[in-house]
């Protein structure tokens, strides 16, 4: 090789070299970057998809006509609020991110439970990844003030900023945390915060989804929407938050007089797990009992009961092993669970078939990434997580959610 054709080679070489470096660099650089915008999201716990219409909501319908509504926001089963906040944060079913109900037992790792604070505290129960961690990943700040799993390292990983979990303090105090938050130095500033308040779910729990009491509250929380919008509007970067107000599920009556006490008809002792509540439970019962354990449910009526193997396809659920191998759910409407005191089952509860019309939530969403009264069909809360990875354009984990189903609400 001639010395003319060896330096052309070299030059080359060198200058593809260059190309490379300065092309991962700036690929550095656009992933550390802070993106232009925002989100806050916000879930009010167990906000029935109707109330905007049956309530008087003023806020939220002003916030859907100047963005986005659903219909309604389906719930992924079942139908409850830790496996629905971990779905709308991870993208992912609860039978594939592992909080598969409010309480569940591992093999390896014991009981979870929502008020066990260690359980709720241990990243090895949670699977999936969060949008907050799949924010600080790509060196996007994030903040939570209550979310599930957002007080376990998942992943080594837990928001910049983020709240032990408490019932005292007011909404108001956490718009004031919040506002706080978003004004931080940029540097400081976390471009995603979740937000989470247990109410309407506690009072309807009690005096049923429509009960006047439930209104007050859901009543007054679309005016404390309204203060926390007002408070928004005047930062300086109010003109790029996009918020997004929504809920876990929905509420359905129950009544004293529809329900089922599973111990009538069988025996604790039959078991070697049992997790869940009403309406819904995972039962493993021991093998020399199994049969009889499956003869005596299914002549319990208003129950609906399945092997492993038969739970309906759309419930995308039992292929965790933290799912039993019995499922059991009561029909819409009736209790179950292992007691005689059902003058205790009234008012209202949650956790049944999440394509029921009861058991659906709310979507409502303004800001610069969406469209201007525009109301969308419903769709699932898996779907939350690959929007909010599109406003603030992250790299998405693999999820269950499909940005092509929602795609109609960006502008």
């Amino acid at each position: 090789m001639n010395k003319l054709r060896l330096a052309q080679l070299l030059t080359a070489s060198i200058v593809a070299l260059i190309i490379q470096i300065s092309s991962a660099t700036a690929q550095n650089q656009q992933n550390t970057q802070h993106p232009d915008s925002y989100v806050l999201l916000i879930s009010l716990d167990a906000y029935r998809w109707d109330y905007p219409e049956v309530f008087s909501t003023p806020n939220l319908l002003k916030m859907a006509k100047e963005g986005v509504r659903a219909k309604s926001l389906i719930s992924c089963y079942p139908s409850k609020t830790f496996p629905n906040h971990y779905s709308i944060a991870t993208g992912l079913h609860p039978d594939h991110h592992g909080i598969v109900n409010n309480s569940f037992h591992d093999s390896k790792l014991g009981y979870y439970a929502i008020g066990n604070r260690k359980s709720v505290e241990n990243s090895k129960f949670y699977q999936g990844e969060p949008i907050w961690v799949t924010a600080e990943k790509q060196g996007v700040k994030s903040a939570s003030y209550f979310w599930v799993g957002s007080e376990a390292a998942i992943q080594g990983i837990q928001p910049t900023y983020w709240k032990k979990y408490s019932n005292k303090p007011t909404f108001e105090d956490k718009i004031d945390t919040v506002i706080h938050w978003f004004s931080l130095p940029e540097e400081q500033r976390p471009h995603l915060v979740t937000f989470y308040h247990y109410q309407p779910d506690w009072t309807s729990h009690d005096f049923g989804p429509l009960g006047k009491e439930t209104q007050a509250v859901a009543e007054q929380l679309d005016s404390l929407i309204g203060v926390f919008v007002e408070k928004i509007n005047t930062l300086p970067i109010a003109n790029k938050i996009n918020i997004i107000v929504l809920s876990d599920h929905g509420m359905a009556d129950i009544s004293s007089e529809r329900y089922i006490n599973l111990s009538e008809h069988l025996n604790k002792e039959w078991f070697s797990v049992i997790t869940g509540g009403n309406p819904v439970y995972s039962l493993q019962p021991k093998p020399e009992f199994y049969s009889q354990v499956l003869d005596k449910l299914r002549k319990i009526e208003h129950l609906k009961v399945w092997e492993r193997n038969e739970i309906p396809k759309r419930y995308v659920y039992g292929t965790n092993p933290r799912v039993n191998d019995i499922l059991i759910e009561a029909e819409l409407g009736w209790s179950v669970s292992w007691t005689d005191d059902r003058d205790k089952y009234t008012g209202g509860t949650h956790g049944y078939d999440n394509m029921l019309p009861d058991m659906r939530g709310i979507f409502i969403a303004k800001g610069p990434a969406f469209k201007n009264g525009f109301v969308h069909e419903p769709f699932m809360n898996i779907n939350v997580y690959p929007i909010i990875a599109k406003i603030l354009g992250l790299q998405p984990a693999k999820v269950d959610g499909n940005i092509e189903e929602v795609k109609a609400i960006f502008k």
